[in-house]
């Protein structure tokens, strides 16, 4: 497969990271899904060969204990520590960081070249969205229905997430937590935008999700 790698624009200087996070333990799936055969090698394989399609270069953070090897850092207790430990890994010097769930193995490099390319344009972060199609509704904590918020103005959110590298840095300062960066980017004051996401790009959760990916890797074949 050829290489898309998006590099530095003119005028633009600094180079593109990934963080591959991979450090869940997979409380719903049974285990860590990450580490499951997905065609000639495991999920996390495959998110890693596409993001080194585009990038320039990836830090992978596994689950922590776990012996890491070159390239790879332990990750924490959270999602968000996870990600802040993939930070502390990545060079000073990078312009846009690109932050991915390593149980999502079908993000095509296509999507990756969409959020940057977002960054690059000028905004702070950029996310996939794929739009809502059931009827969401808010409910307090005893179960009632607060609000129903206009589904046209709802997206499902996805990673690989883009963002320019000193915004995300500065979103993590003081240990926040979030479910996604984009969240702690946008609490921060920052500018996010939503680019078309892909239906086959789902986060693999519970194991009749990974059985829908071998068949759909399958079918590549």
């Amino acid at each position: 497969m050829a290489r898309a790698r998006v590099l530095p624009s003119p005028g633009v200087p600094g180079a593109v990271w990934a963080i591959v996070v991979a450090a869940g333990v997979g409380q719903r799936f049974g285990g860590p899904k990450q580490f499951e055969p997905l065609g000639p090698g495991t999920v996390l394989d495959r998110s890693l060969a596409i993001a080194r399609q585009v990038v320039d270069d990836v830090v992978v953070v596994v689950p922590p204990g776990r012996s890491p090897g070159p390239g790879e850092v332990c990750g924490g207790a959270t999602r968000s520590d996870s990600v802040r430990c993939g930070l502390a890994a990545v060079p000073g010097d990078a312009e846009v960081i690109v932050v991915h769930d390593g149980a999502r193995p079908l993000a095509s490099a296509r999507l990756y070249e969409a959020v940057i390319d977002a960054v690059r344009a000028g905004a702070d972060g950029a996310v996939p969205g794929v739009p809502v199609t059931d009827t969401i509704k808010v409910v307090d904590d005893d179960g009632a229905v607060v609000t129903t918020p206009d589904r046209a103005h709802l997206v499902a959110v996805q990673t690989p997430q883009a963002f320019a590298a000193a915004r995300l840095r500065a979103a993590h300062d003081g240990a926040p937590q979030g479910t996604d960066d984009a969240a702690l980017v946008e609490a921060a004051g920052g500018r996010v935008v939503v680019v078309a996401g892909e239906a086959d790009n789902r986060k693999l959760t519970v194991p009749e999700d990974l059985d829908w990916a071998r068949a759909r890797v399958a079918g590549e074949q």
